[in-house]
């Protein structure tokens, strides 16, 4: 049953169940320092407990609050790209975010954002949470809900639905354009070298890679097809596997620039020349496909713009308006480089 304002809980029952002081459970709330991680966590706990919101109900935070931007790494294009187009948001709209990765505020917990992080940051006054390729859970989105503070996420790893607002590219419509690229060049082998089986838009690229093969008549071969992570190294394992095939593709789609780096290195590795032999298109555009060698042929994804419209949605939902579009997905466009020929 929903507490009255009358029966809502206090600071003080706060308090007496986790058998500290007022003024340490104030301390929790506002971030202060001077308190045990322990002590931390039991006033967390104590505040689930007696169902405790650090307001007296959801905020209505100003246009100008301050935001925050959760990345999963920094440490790679992508996230830069998307990160630059935050912060120019950020200008035109005149307001502050403040931002952090997995590394630096939960290296223990990187594949949950957590609800604790979550209480923290409503304690200390955002306005709103920007969450970058990263999951959230059910209890994560509903503790946003109950705090007042608005959410969005980029390029999600849960699946979409109508508690979550989105912003990503049309992942579908790129793996169908890298692949009828591929396809127009007459390759007919052509592998699949993915992010994780869980990614959102590593399935969706996937589903346009076999669409486009359905479409122009091409049996679709499980054996090139593979999942792995969104970097070099991936990359690098899933080439190696793909071309230990009996019959091994002439091109491989890469899920993205950081994983066709590590198909490029490979190939190398065997002494293949790109594209003679083996053709390569990526996904992103990031400036690392211009410095490839040869220069890669990818599927431009607008980053900058995505981190934009992001920012924007987050800040609409915190001053109460309606976001634009519950999943906003931007277009792609093939980028053709010198990474991808005929077969021989």
């Amino acid at each position: 049953m929903a507490r009255t304002a009358s029966s809502r809980a206090t600071l003080g029952a706060v308090a007496t169940t986790a058998g500290v002081s007022k003024a340490t459970v104030s301390k929790v709330l506002n971030g202060r320092p001077g308190v045990s991680d322990e002590t931390r966590d039991r006033v967390r706990a104590a505040m689930r407990t007696v169902d405790y919101s650090p307001t007296t109900g959801p905020r209505a935070p100003a246009p100008t609050g301050m935001f925050q931007a959760l990345f999963d790494s920094l440490v790679n294009p992508y996230s830069i790209y998307v990160l630059d187009g935050v912060l120019a948001g950020a200008k035109n709209l005149g307001i502050e975010v403040i931002t952090s990765s997995f590394a630096s505020e939960a290296p223990d917990r990187r594949g949950s954002v957590g609800v604790d992080w979550i209480e923290d940051l409503s304690a200390r006054g955002r306005a709103g949470l920007l969450v970058v390729t990263s999951e959230l859970t059910a209890e994560e989105i509903a503790t946003c809900t109950k705090l007042g503070l608005s959410l969005a996420v980029v390029d999600p790893l849960n699946p979409l639905d109508e508690n979550l607002v989105s912003v990503g590219a049309t992942n579908w419509a790129g793996g169908v354009q890298a692949t009828e690229h591929l396809l127009s060049l007459g390759h007919r082998r052509i592998g699949y070298a993915g992010g994780p089986e869980q990614s959102v838009p590593a399935r969706e690229r996937l589903h346009g890679y076999r669409e486009a093969l359905e479409t122009a008549g091409v049996e679709i071969d499980p054996a090139l097809t593979l999942y792995d992570s969104f970097h070099p190294e991936a990359g690098q394992r899933m080439t190696h596997t793909l071309l230990d095939r009996d019959d091994p593709p002439t091109a491989i789609f890469a899920g993205s620039d950081l994983v066709a780096l590590g198909v490029l290195q490979a190939a190398r590795a065997r002494g293949l020349s790109v594209p003679a032999e083996l053709s390569v298109v990526g996904f992103d555009d990031t400036y690392s496909a211009l410095w490839t060698d040869p220069p890669l042929t990818t599927v431009h994804q607008p980053l900058h713009d995505m981190g934009r419209v992001a920012l924007r949605t987050v800040v609409q939902l915190a001053r109460g308006e309606r976001p634009d579009s519950q999943h906003v997905q931007l277009a792609t466009r093939l980028v053709v480089r010198d990474s991808t020929a005929p077969p021989k």
